[in-house]
């Protein structure tokens, strides 16, 4: 495709949001009325609404309720046995979606019909005509993006069931897209569509360190996904440097479209593979791995990855490994439930992301939390939402929290996402949010409810009393531990030397992780610190200190329970899982709890 093409489509593709945003009322009306003459007649909205009339909107939104999984999860698991998809959709579901069952909770399984791929193509291909807006030149080199399929299963009447992302890599949306040098991938696609996750990592890097001077942007879907490939590539770049100097692929590659694509990738070497193995030994074999990914892709723009919530968790570590000269880029806003918006912003600094919702992707409505500095979280995910209280998606208030909600083509009525957003402004008609946290996310003792945003935003302060003393925190979870009376708040942390982030492990004084605890309860909540320091009924913060590597350990034995490499998100507190805990316990080298209460003011 020739350059003028490109910049008209980019050109389109720009005028595209204007038309949606500046008509974003109208076009959400549109949806929903489409969506009802499509789906009028399924089971569960006739339950409601009774058979199609000139009625439907009005009754729709005063007769359907919002409902979480465990209402819609009837009907999803009566067409994942075989019966008729018009039980929720009037289009055949084609595939089931499995959540990465890593954002609290295990993985649901979301309807999808074929037009969804076309809704979910629609939102990547506006992605660069942003980016040129702000960063030139993106057609002159290569993407290094690492991205990973995982293997499907099927439902006992053999639909599909898999992550979103595997059914867009493997769909022809991506496998035929059209050649275009804005998206010109460092991966060759069997690398891509390898189900093993360690042989598709080690042939994308590979890849990516043959073609390192080409390189302009990098990236993953989560930051914690970036982090671990270069985890990956410290284990292993010593053998990536022989395949290159040799030219013959490592032995553990036994995947026959790998071991093709990566040896036609390493033949365009030729003559100049033993300079460019020197190049990469001397940059790999330094003492610090500070700013490494500038050194190995000297290139690079910017790096390309999920980093808001609790992946902001990880911007530390990409800073050290980019030593703070690459902007840390989010470019949209998805799930497996729906695509939902895009960054028109993408230079923002993370904590200042703010995404445009597209009215054309579903119908959004939003259950209000609170408005301005008072976040409410104190409706439960179960509690019974009436109608009325919805809200509309060009009725958003500035400066107010709400929780997202959803109408889908393929049979979501209505549907709780669980994500808490902030409305920062607006784009023409159409709302822009930040996203907050998870509100399903929880640790609860007694009438304490402590959500993600509270609980990262106090280790984010405590945190910083590791640093006089060369401590740098890298990972996090949390357990809610009620296995002894009053229960108590636990807290695994992984600590490693702050000048030498290849999991050198240090050692801290116990005094300072005991003010790291206090630091924490301070910062809690009213109830927490009422609970804990005058009713007595949550015990002192424990942090639990465990070994370098227990966190890429616990994500494989997640990904290992049907997780997803692409949409892996550690999780912030473990519920349910005894493997989990039984890791995290089996690899504790010191534990310490608050030295004394919280204040608290009756």
């Amino acid at each position: 495709m020739d350059g003028k093409k490109l910049e008209y489509k980019g050109k389109e593709a720009m005028k595209e949001i204007e038309r949606l945003t500046k008509n974003a009322d109208e076009v959400q009306e549109g949806i929903l009325r489409e969506i009802l003459s499509q789906n009028g007649e399924t089971e569960y909205l006739k339950k409601f609404i009774g058979s199609k009339d000139n009625k439907q909107v009005s009754k729709f939104k005063s007769l359907v309720p919002a409902i979480t999984y465990e209402d819609i999860q009837p009907y999803i698991l009566r067409i994942a046995n075989g019966e008729d998809s018009n039980l929720i959709s009037a289009d055949p579901i084609t595939e089931m979606l499995c959540s990465s069952g890593t954002s609290g909770g295990e993985p649901k399984l979301m309807p999808s019909i074929a037009q969804d791929l076309d809704r979910r193509t629609f939102l990547y291909n506006l992605i660069m005509p942003i980016m040129n807006q702000y960063i030139p030149g993106l057609d002159e080199g290569k993407a290094m993006f690492l991205y990973f399929v995982k293997a499907e299963m099927s439902t006992p009447c053999g639909i599909p069931a898999r992550t979103v992302l595997t059914s867009y890599y493997k769909s022809k949306h991506f496998k035929c897209r059209p050649k275009d040098p804005y998206n010109d991938f460092t991966s060759p696609d069997q690398a891509i569509l390898c189900y093993d996750s360690n042989q598709s990592m080690y042939c994308q890097l590979l890849a990516a360190l043959v073609y390192r001077h080409q390189v302009l942007r990098i990236g993953a879907v989560f930051a914690s996904a970036l982090l671990r490939a270069i985890s990956f590539l410290q284990r292993n770049w010593q053998n990536m440097c022989h395949d290159i100097r040799t030219g013959q692929l490592n032995a553990m590659i036994i995947d026959v479209s790998c071991r093709s694509a990566l040896s036609n990738i390493l033949s365009t070497l030729n003559l100049d593979s033993d300079i460019v193995a020197d190049e990469i030994e001397e940059i790999c074999g330094r003492s610090s791995w500070k700013g490494i990914i500038c050194q190995l892709w000297p290139k690079a723009k910017y790096i390309e990855a999920v980093v808001t919530g609790s992946m902001s968790q990880y911007i530390p570590a990409l800073e050290y490994y980019s030593e703070g000269r690459l902007p840390l880029i989010c470019t949209m806003y998805a799930s497996s439930e729906c695509y939902f918006g895009v960054n028109l912003k993408p230079l923002s600094p993370p904590d200042e992301v703010s995404f445009t919702l597209l009215p054309n992707m579903a119908y959004f409505e939003f259950i209000p939390l609170g408005a301005n500095g008072t976040f409410l979280m104190d409706l439960d995910e179960e509690q019974f939402v009436p109608q009325s209280k919805l809200v509309d998606l060009v009725h958003v208030r500035l400066g107010y929290y709400y929780e997202l909600v959803v109408t889908t083509f393929s049979g979501l009525y209505r549907y709780r996402i669980g994500d808490v957003l902030q409305v920062s402004g607006f784009h023409n008609k159409a709302p822009q949010f930040r996203f907050i946290c998870r509100r399903n996310v929880v640790l609860s003792i007694d009438n304490d409810k402590t959500n993600e945003k509270d609980l990262h935003r106090s280790i984010t302060l405590a945190k910083k009393l590791l640093e006089p003393h060369q401590a740098l925190l890298v990972e996090y979870t949390s357990y809610a531990d009620a296995s002894s009376v009053p229960g108590h708040y636990v807290l695994y942390w992984e600590i490693v030397h702050s000048h030498s982030i290849v999991n050198k492990d240090v050692n801290v004084e116990a005094q300072v992780v005991e003010e790291c605890c206090i630091a924490i309860e301070e910062e809690l909540d009213y109830i927490y610190r009422r609970c804990r320091t005058n009713d007595k009924s949550i015990g002192p913060l424990e942090i639990r200190l465990v070994k370098p590597g227990t966190f890429e350990a616990l994500m494989d034995l997640l990904i290992s329970q049907g997780g997803s490499i692409n949409q892996y998100k550690t999780p912030r507190c473990i519920i349910s899982n005894d493997s989990a805990l039984q890791l995290l316990n089996s690899s504790i080298k010191a534990s310490y709890f608050s030295p004394r209460e919280p204040s608290w003011n009756a």
